[in-house]
Parts: C-alpha cells; structure tokens; sequence
C-alpha cells in the first residue's frame, strides 16, 4: 500500500513539473506573439491553454482520490496540500499567459505594444521565464534555498513594472489611451505570473519545513 501511495505521489509531481513547463513555453510564445505580431504563436498558447487547465483538473482528481483512499498524515498530507496550492497557482500563471497571447491576438495585425515598450517587455518576459524554469526545476527535486531566491527574481519584475508605469505616465506618451490601457494590463499579467511564481516556490518550502514562507 505505502509504495503503491508513493508511486501515486510521483505521479502528481511530474504532472506538476509538466504544467510548469507548459506555462513556461505557453508564456514564451505569448511574447513571441506580443512582440512580433505572430499570430500562428498567439492561437498557438489559446489553444494550448486548455491542455493546461487538463493538467490542472487532473492533479485535483488524483490529490482527492489519494486523499480518499489513503487518508495521508503528516508529511504525506503535506505533499498532498501542496500539490493543490501548486497547480492552481499553475493555472493561473497559464491563464496569464493566455491573456498575453490574447491582447496580441486583438491587435493583429500591428505589435501589440509600440516599439517604446518593447524592451521593457522583453525584459519582464526574461524575468518571467527564468521564474518558470526555477519552479519547473524546483518541482522536480524540491530545494528550499532556491525556493526562497525567488523573491529577487520577483523584485526585479516589481521594478520593471514600475518603470513602465513611468512612461504611461509620462507627459510624451503619444499612443493614446487604448494603447495605454493594453500596457498597463499586459504589464499586470507579467507582474502576476511573477507573483504566482514566488507563491509555487512559498509552497515548496512549506513542503519541506512544514512552516510557512512568510
């Protein structure tokens, strides 16, 4: 029975592992799409997102049957909290990274953002998929001082966000408010995924502490 719970277990890790990787690759091609007017990668992460909410729905099916048959204690429920916390966190990073594809989507056939901008994405998008690449990696050998460097990450997209807000703001912004708007949304979901980010590595170390990150 205990190796039987184990194998499960090892199950619910990699579909997480796999939901990181995706989210990872789906936002990639998000700001392919955002940057370049691609739309073929745009369609691309909509159509995919439903692969990522699969995944989602899978773990939760697995967590609460593991839960039913096997009544973890301990450690074991631990894992099993954390697995939930995680992939929703996952979802929505998917989520955001739909979003992207979908405002470059609406504004095809022009790049969503000016070319003012465009570093300032590129940058928050380099942030963003160093971030996905840590948890991916985090999920598949748990390491709670990489867990916790997260948060540099994190301040350094807090920053970017930031100064993009200075030049919406600025006095010669010539795009107008519509584009305007899809700025400042685009750098929200940028910022978010970050965020949940940092919240999959907060629950890594609650793994393995059983004490909260915060």
């Amino acid at each position: 029975m205990r190796d039987e719970f184990r194998a499960d277990l090892q199950i619910v890790s990699q579909l997480l592992v796999d939901m990181a990787e995706g989210v990872r690759g789906a936002l990639r091609q998000a700001t392919t799409a955002l940057l370049t007017a691609d739309r073929a990668a745009a369609e691309t992460v909509v159509a995919g997102d439903a692969e990522i909410d699969s995944l989602y729905r899978d773990v939760e099916e697995r967590v609460c049957d593991l839960l039913a048959r096997q009544a973890p204690v301990a450690s074991d429920l631990r894992a099993m909290i954390t697995a939930l916390h995680v992939a929703a966190d996952l979802e929505r990073m998917g989520d955001l990274a739909d979003h992207v594809a979908k405002t470059a989507l609406r504004r095809h056939p022009s790049p969503a953002v000016p070319a003012e901008l465009r570093p300032v994405f590129r940058d928050m998008a380099t942030i963003a998929d160093r971030m996905a690449e840590e948890i991916a990696s985090l999920l598949a050998k748990p390491d709670a001082t990489l867990a916790a460097q997260l948060d540099s990450d994190d301040d350094a997209m807090d920053d970017l966000h930031r100064s993009l807000f200075g030049v919406l703001l600025g006095d010669d912004w010539p795009y107008g408010v519509e584009t305007a708007i899809d700025a400042t949304l685009l750098g929200r979901f940028y910022e978010r995924f970050a965020d949940h980010a940092v919240n999959v590595g907060e629950h890594v170390i609650y793994l393995i502490t059983g004490e909260s990150a915060a």
